[in-house]
C-alpha cells in the first residue's frame, strides 16, 4: 500500500478521500489555490501544497503544476478525484512518466471513453446495447439531416467531445434540425474545441440508470449494482439513488452482465460507471457514456453494499486484487443522495455566495461535505455545499430517513435548494418511484412555488416573538428604553418591519405578557411564548405547538423550522405609537452600499416616500418612508458602507409633540 498520496481536488471529495486514507494509516498531500488556503480540506491534509490562483485553470487544472507538488512531496500516488483532472489522459499518462500512479484508469481507457461516438463503437463491438443513431465522421449538415430522418424524429444531437449537457440539443421535427445542428456545433466548438457530432434516437420518458463497476490489473471485474439518476436539472444529477425503483431483477441482472462485459472489452482498472439510458415503461436500455472515475453518487453505492469504493480504488491501484468476487458483492437496503448546493430556486437557482454561518447536522444522516460553519462560499467553483445520504430497510424506510435529515439538516448565511429538496421527497409521483429524466421539469410548480423561500404563517410568529422578547441579547429590549414608557400590564402595541429577500414585511401585535395578537399579510393570529432554551423556541399558534432553531446575529435572524431555513432582518422596531405620530427609525436590513440618499436632514417627506437606494447581495432596494414626517436624523452619504442594523434614517413625525 502507498505511503502517502497526493488529492489533485478540492472541497468534499477531496476530505472523503482523506478519511478513508486516514484509515488505511497512508499520509494525504492537499494542493489548494488562493481562494482555499484556509479551506477544510487543507486543515484535514497532513501536507497541502499551494499551486496558484483562484480560478481552476489557474489552479486545479494546472496538470504541470500539481505533479510538480507530488514530486515535491514525495508522493507515490495522485488521486484526482472527479472533475478537474480526472478524466484527463495526459495527466494520466504524465504521472505514469513521472513514476507516480495515478489512482485511476490507464490514459488509454480514458481516451477510448472520452468521445461518445468511438465509445459507442467499442461497446456495440463486445455486445453492448447502443441507442440507434449515426456516429460517423461526415458532419456535412444535408447528410447529418438525412441520417436524422432515417433514425426517425425526435432525435438528439450530441458534440462527440460533450458532456454535462453541454452541446446537445433535442429535435423534435425536421424543419428545426438545421437551426439545432449549428447551435449545437458553435456550443461545442467553444466549450470543447471540437465542433463534430452525432445524432441518436431521443428515448421517450427516459431514466438515466448507471452500473457501478469495478476492474483490476489481473483481469478481474465486477459490478457493484445500479444507481437510479434519472431526477435532473438542465443534465445536471439532483438526487441519485440505489438500487433503482422498479426495476425487475431480469433486467438488473443483464444491465450489470452488460456493464462488466463492457470493462472486460476495455481492459479496464479501477472504479468506472457505465451509464445506460433506459425506456420507462419497457425497460430496454441501451449505452450511453462511460466514466472513467469515482462519481459524485457514489455513497449510495457504499451504503447499500457496505462498501468503501476509495478504499478498493486504493488497492486495486496498489496492484492488489478486487477485495470481493461477483457473488460475494450483496445489495441491502435502499439509499438517496441529495446534493446541496448554494442557490436560490426562486431565482433560476443562481449561485450564492457568502459565509456559512452556521452548518446543522444531526440524526443518522451521512454528511459529505467540504466546508464548516465560519468558511465561504466563493464565486469560482461549484457552489455543491454537502451531500446528503440516507439509508433504510427498503425505499418506504429510506423515505422517511430523508425526509427526517432535512428537519435536522441546514446552513445559515447564504440561500441554498433545500427546500427544492425537501418538496421533490414530498411529491406522491417520486414516493410511488414513477421516476424520468423529464420529472423535475413537469413538476417545477409544486417543486419551486410562487411563494418560495418565504415565511409561512409559523414562521412569522416565531420571528415576531423572538424578537418582541428580546431574545437575543443584541437587541435592546430594556423597558427603560421603551417609548411606550413600559405601561405596566397593559397591553401595549408594537410594530415589526422584517426583510425576508427584498421584500419588507410589515408586522404589528398586540402585546401582553408573552401573548401576541399579531397582524401581518392581511391575516391575523395569536402566538404565545412557551420556552426558549439552547437557542429552542418553542410557541403556541393557535392549538399546536411549533418548536425552531433560531439562529440570531445583530437584527440578522434565521429559522430552522420544520425542515424549511428562513432568513429575517429586522428592519424596524418600535411602538405603533410611534408610528401613528409620524415616527420611525429604519435599519439596514443587511451589510451593503449606499448607492444614493434621496433626501437631506430637515426635508418633509410623505409615507412610502422614496428615501434612499441601497445595494446588498446584488440586489438595488430602495429604502420608503414608513410614515409622513420631517427627516431628523441621516447619517449615511452616497458611496457609505454599512453595516447590519446601523440607523439610516429617523423621521420625527407630524403630530409628535
Amino acid at each position: 500500500m502507498f505511503k502517502k498520496i497526493l488529492i489533485a481536488n478540492r472541497g468534499e471529495i477531496a476530505c472523503r478521500i482523506m478519511e478513508t486514507a486516514r484509515r488505511m494509516g497512508v499520509a494525504t498531500v492537499a494542493v489548494y489555490s488562493d481562494a482555499d488556503r484556509r479551506a477544510r480540506h487543507v486543515r484535514l491534509a497532513d501536507e497541502a501544497v499551494h499551486i496558484g490562483g483562484a480560478a481552476a485553470a489557474e489552479s486545479y487544472l494546472k496538470a504541470d503544476v500539481v505533479l510538480k507538488a507530488a514530486q515535491d512531496t514525495s508522493a507515490e500516488a495522485i488521486h484526482p478525484g472527479y472533475g478537474f483532472l480526472s478524466e484527463n489522459a495526459d495527466f494520466a499518462k504524465a504521472c505514469e512518466k513521472a513514476g507516480i500512479k495515478f489512482i485511476g484508469p490507464a490514459a488509454e481507457s480514458i481516451n477510448a471513453m472520452g468521445l461518445k461516438d468511438k465509445a459507442k463503437d467499442i461497446m456495440e463491438k463486445a455486445g453492448v446495447p447502443v441507442v440507434p443513431g449515426y456516429r460517423g465522421t461526415k458532419q456535412d449538415a444535408k447528410f447529418l439531416g438525412k441520417e436524422a430522418e432515417k433514425i426517425g424524429f425526435p432525435v438528439l444531437i450530441k458534440a462527440v467531445a460533450g458532456g454535462g449537457g453541454k452541446g446537445m440539443r433535442l429535435v423534435e421535427n425536421k424543419k428545426d434540425f438545421e437551426a439545432a445542428l449549428e447551435s449545437c456545433k458553435r456550443e461545442a466548438k467553444a466549450s470543447f474545441a471540437n465542433d463534430h457530432v452525432l445524432i441518436e434516437k431521443f428515448i421517450q420518458k427516459p431514466r438515466h440508470v448507471e452500473m457501478q463497476v469495478f476492474g483490476d490489473s489481473h483481469g478481474n471485474a465486477v459490478h457493484l449494482f445500479e444507481r437510479d439518476c434519472s431526477l435532473q436539472r438542465r443534465h445536471q444529477k439532483v438526487v441519485e439513488e440505489a438500487p433503482a425503483p422498479g426495476l425487475p431483477d431480469k433486467v438488473r441482472a443483464i444491465m450489470g452482465a452488460a456493464a462488466v462485459t463492457a470493462v472486460q472489452a476495455l481492459g479496464y482498472e479501477n472504479a468506472g460507471t457505465i451509464e445506460f439510458i433506459m425506456d420507462s415503461k419497457t425497460h430496454d436500455f441501451f449505452f450511453m457514456e462511460m466514466n472513467t472515475r469515482l462519481q459524485v453518487e457514489h455513497p449510495v453505492t457504499e451504503m447499500i453494499t457496505g462498501l468503501d469504493l476509495v478504499e478498493w480504488q486504493l488497492r486495486v491501484a496498489a496492484g492488489e486484487k478486487l477485495p470481493l468476487n461477483q457473488d460475494e458483492i450483496k445489495c441491502t437496503g435502499h439509499a438517496f443522495e441529495v446534493r446541496l448546493y448554494a442557490e436560490d430556486p426562486a431565482h433560476e437557482f443562481v449561485p450564492q455566495t457568502g459565509r456559512i454561518t452556521r452548518f446543522l447536522s444531526a440524526g443518522d444522516a451521512r454528511i459529505d461535505t467540504g466546508v464548516e460553519e465560519g468558511d465561504e462560499v466563493t464565486i469560482y467553483y461549484d457552489p455543491m455545499i454537502a451531500k446528503i445520504i440516507v439509508h433504510g430497510k427498503d425505499r418506504a424506510q429510506a423515505l422517511q430517513e430523508m425526509q427526517a435529515a432535512f428537519m435536522e439538516t441546514g446552513i445559515a448565511g447564504l440561500r441554498t435548494n433545500q427546500e427544492f429538496l425537501r418538496n421533490i421527497f414530498a411529491q406522491q409521483n417520486f414516493i410511488k418511484g414513477e421516476v424520468d429524466t423529464g420529472f423535475i421539469a413537469q413538476h417545477m410548480d409544486g417543486l419551486v412555488p410562487e411563494n418560495y423561500g418565504s415565511p409561512a404563517q409559523e414562521e412569522l410568529a416565531l420571528a415576531a416573538v423572538y424578537f418582541l422578547m428580546g431574545l437575543n441579547d443584541k437587541i435592546d429590549s430594556s423597558p427603560w428604553s421603551s417609548r411606550d414608557n413600559w405601561r405596566m400590564g397593559s397591553v401595549t402595541e408594537k410594530r415589526l418591519v422584517l426583510m425576508s429577500g427584498a421584500e419588507p414585511l410589515s408586522m404589528k401585535a398586540l402585546c401582553r405578557k408573552g401573548e401576541f395578537e399579531i397582524t401581518a399579510n392581511d391575516s391575523s393570529f395569536c402566538a404565545t411564548y412557551k420556552s426558549f432554551k439552547d437557542n429552542i423556541l418553542t410557541v403556541a399558534l393557535g392549538k399546536h405547538e411549533i418548536s425552531a432553531l433560531m439562529i440570531g446575529s445583530g437584527h440578522d435572524l434565521t429559522i430552522f423550522c420544520e425542515g424549511r431555513m428562513i432568513d429575517m432582518h429586522l428592519y424596524v422596531h418600535g411602538s405603533s405609537d410611534d408610528e401613528e405620530a409620524g415616527e420611525g427609525r429604519i435599519l439596514t436590513p443587511m451589510p451593503g452600499k449606499i448607492i444614493d440618499v434621496l433626501v437631506k436632514k430637515g426635508d418633509e417627506v410623505e409615507k412610502d416616500q422614496p428615501l434612499l437606494i441601497m445595494e446588498a447581495m446584488k440586489m438595488e432596494m430602495t429604502i420608503k418612508a414608513g410614515c409622513a414626517g420631517t427627516v431628523e436624523e441621516l447619517p449615511v452619504s452616497a458611496n457609505d458602507q454599512v453595516q447590519d442594523g446601523a440607523l439610516l434614517v429617523s423621521i420625527k413625525g407630524e403630530d409628535a409633540a
